[in-house]
């Protein structure tokens, strides 16, 4: 192409924007980028927004971070130190368990020593109560004595009205008239009794668990002589024992214990007893010139932690049952025994009989049944 070609063209553009369509036109343009370029902005706008609110809630999270870092931190130091103090609470506490179980230790050596002594100076804790066979013996009580214990049979049995108690010299007669059951007794004048026989059964001690401690400020005497008078006897021991060269001090009492005819010695003070148990033997004048030796142990106070009982029937004595008050106390009472004494009703040998009528009231007393010499061969 030419310059006059080239200039031509350049003219005919130059005319073509200097002409009002295509001012037009090139405003058009420009409108359009001008609303690209403010879109853009605004999106380039947004787009930082949102990088600044995405900075600023990284940094508002950094700093969360940091605190709770920081409360973790401390926590932890809390934790270490609280379960440092509580290891050594727990080092300390084990000391002192050490140190109790020790002194634990020291004082039951010493118990089972104390213990120790005193099952040597008396054996009494539990009894098992040896079975005796009771009988009633024809002796009557009005109950006043009744709870008092003793190793003895001495059972009281209150008797209902109408009854009577009949105790036969051999056990196999009472066990016929048991066997028999219903007695018909003429008592006569047309006059006839139905009457039946019952077991007789006690309830009896048949265990008894107590404890018992050593009395800091008594003695039991035992051993004395047999042909000194009670209150001289009683009035020497105390003479005795009230001398410090002796071995003893001032005496508070003293008591006669019939049943077993030992005496009990009281002392004022409470550091006089054991020292005279433990000699255990002393030499006490009675009779001028004359001494006998007594023996000292130590008095057992208890009480009963257990008390256990059991039927016991009672082999020669059998109850009467179902007795009309047809005639006078004493003479029915001897029908009654007559008629029960003859072997051909089948009685036996009555060793005794008691009759409780009607409207009164009776306590029978049931003792130790002792074998005669014909029983015991």
């Amino acid at each position: 192409m030419s310059f006059f070609q080239d200039f031509s063209l350049m003219s005919h553009t130059q005319e073509s924007q200097n002409t009002l369509d295509g001012i037009l036109n090139a405003i058009s343009k420009c409108k359009v980028q001008h609303n690209q370029l403010l879109k853009e902005q605004q999106d380039l706008s947004r787009a930082r927004d949102d990088q600044e609110d995405l900075a600023k809630q990284f940094r508002q999270r950094i700093v969360k971070l940091r605190i709770s870092l920081e409360e973790d931190d401390n926590n932890q130091a809390r934790d270490v130190d609280s379960e440092r103090k509580k290891i050594a609470a727990l080092h300390d506490e084990e000391s002192r368990l050490k140190r109790e179980i020790q002194r634990a230790e020291e004082e039951l050596q010493l118990e089972e020593e104390s213990t120790h002594h005193l099952k040597q100076q008396t054996n009494v804790s539990t009894a098992a109560v040896p079975e005796k066979k009771v009988v009633f013996t024809g002796v009557t009580g009005d109950g006043a004595n009744t709870l008092n214990f003793d190793v003895k049979p001495h059972i009281v049995f209150p008797m209902e009205e109408g009854t009577a108690l009949i105790t036969f010299e051999d056990e196999e007669v009472a066990q016929k008239i048991l066997s028999l059951r219903e007695h018909k007794v003429d008592l006569g004048e047309d006059c006839a009794i139905t009457l039946e026989a019952k077991l007789v059964q006690l309830l009896v001690p048949c265990q008894v668990e107590m404890d018992t401690e050593v009395c800091s400020r008594r003695i039991l005497v035992s051993n004395l002589p047999k042909k000194v008078r009670e209150d001289l006897l009683l009035d020497k021991l105390e003479i005795h024992f009230a001398k410090s060269k002796n071995g003893g001090g001032e005496v508070e009492d003293s008591d006669m214990l019939h049943d077993s005819g030992n005496v009990v010695i009281t002392f004022t003070e409470n550091n006089i007893a054991k020292g005279l148990t433990d000699k255990q033997y002393h030499n006490v004048e009675f009779e001028k010139g004359r001494k006998h030796s007594v023996k000292v142990t130590p008095f057992l106070n208890g009480d009963i932690t257990s008390f256990q009982t059991r039927l016991s029937a009672c082999g020669r004595t059998v109850l009467l049952t179902g007795i009309p008050a047809v005639k006078e106390q004493e003479n029915l009472q001897d029908l009654l025994e007559i008629h029960f004494q003859k072997t051909s009703n089948g009685g036996g040998e009555v060793d005794t009989f008691l009759y409780n009528p009607l409207g009164q009231h009776t306590l029978a007393l049931f003792e130790e049944d002792c074998p005669t010499e014909d029983q015991s061969q």
